[in-house]
């Protein structure tokens, strides 16, 4: 450094690696890409579509079906013929494409339509439910209503109805035991 300017470091070589498997080609583009992680990596976006030019407004050397027709005309007939096939090969398959698309969004529609109608049927079901629910539970206040003020009247007639149910029946012999 005699004249003074300051120089950046030289690179140092890396040893030639050859990859001897797709996980080892792997490690390695790992690695030289984690080397500068600061670095941006490129991430090429999906291609666009093929589209063919389309076909010239005014054609000017329009080729005759007269005699005499030099031997290099024919490339050239050869080349628009080729050209105009894809052209229509292109619009076909975009129209196979289009139906396709078509198909699906009906059938998605349909789905859809489907699915809101057995939401709609389910919706109304639990809407019952719900109703039949609270009319019990409405029948049940009123009934512990109408039950709770003459509560004391109601267990005093059923002691006098039947005095039976209040003796004890352990005894009794069951089904299990085998009673006699």
């Amino acid at each position: 450094m005699a004249d003074g300017v300051k120089r950046p470091p030289k690179k140092v070589m890396q040893p030639l690696v050859i990859p001897r498997s797709a996980a080892e080609e792997q490690r390695l583009k790992l690695e030289r890409l984690m080397r500068n992680p600061d670095k941006q990596v490129p991430i090429s976006e999906k291609p666009k579509d093929w589209a063919p030019r389309p076909p010239p407004e005014f054609v000017r050397d329009v080729m005759g079906s007269s005699a005499g027709a030099g031997s290099g005309e024919f490339h050239v007939y050869r080349h628009l013929r080729r050209r105009e096939y894809m052209r229509e090969e292109f619009m076909e398959k975009q129209a196979v494409q289009q139906h396709l698309e078509d198909e699906f969004q009906k059938k998605l529609d349909n789905n859809r339509r489907v699915a809101e109608e057995k939401t709609e049927k389910r919706r109304k079901k639990r809407q019952k439910l719900k109703e039949k629910k609270l009319l019990a539970k409405k029948a049940k206040k009123e009934l512990t209503k109408t039950a709770g003020g003459s509560d004391e009247n109601s267990s005093s007639e059923e002691e006098v109805n039947s005095p039976e149910e209040k003796v004890d029946d352990s005894e009794e012999p069951s089904f299990v035991m085998g009673g006699q």
